[in-house]
């Protein structure tokens, strides 16, 4: 960071734990990054990709990164993290990673279920939590999450059902997954 400019917990921004290894790093990096990218429709922002970009670059850099350390551990009043290693309610690193792999796992299934039953497009909410075998607690975050993001609704009869924005977000998506897998044995042949 440059002198004379306003701190930034960049940690926060990627929120991640201040002590977290490099590929946890780049995990938290690469979540934001595609949920932030442009071509990603519903939750696209700029200026948000380009500073979790601009976060990352400092951050991956072993030396930058010291620096920036010996910064946050000075603007913190004795040297406590926004994340303790001791803290009992701290979710684990992987959790924001799996859950976003449980919702997908929701949406392709009730996106199957609409494409093949449309005049009986949703599915009772049991068997959503049987498919993603979750307690009680996690399977009520899991609807809310994608009923506040507008993907998922109830219907008249009390069943899950995806929206309009709902099967836009599947298919964009399946796009971005069919791209990577594109990507890979690409970035194979040039290393050759």
């Amino acid at each position: 960071m440059e002198s004379g400019q306003e701190f930034v917990d960049y940690y926060s921004l990627l929120q991640a734990d201040p002590t977290c290894d490099a590929k946890m790093l780049e995990q938290a990096y690469r979540h934001f990054a595609r949920m932030y990218h442009p071509d990603h429709p519903e939750t696209a922002d700029a200026t948000k990709f380009q500073e979790i970009i601009e976060v990352y670059s400092v951050l991956r850099d072993t030396d930058k990164r010291a620096k920036y350390d010996l910064e946050y551990r000075q603007r913190r009043p004795n040297g406590s993290y926004r994340f303790s290693k001791n803290e009992e309610a701290r979710i684990d690193e992987k959790s924001p990673m799996s859950d976003a792999e449980v919702h997908e796992k929701i949406l392709f299934r009730l996106y199957k279920q609409r494409r093949e039953h449309a005049d009986d497009p949703g599915v009772i909410g049991y068997y959503i939590q049987q498919m993603i075998d979750c307690s009680d607690d996690h399977y009520e975050f899991h609807v809310w999450y994608l009923k506040s993001k507008g993907l998922i609704h109830a219907t008249e009869h009390g069943t899950l059902a995806i929206t309009i924005e709902g099967v836009d977000h599947v298919i964009s998506l399946s796009r971005t997954i069919e791209a990577e897998r594109l990507l890979i044995p690409q970035s194979y042949t040039d290393e050759d």
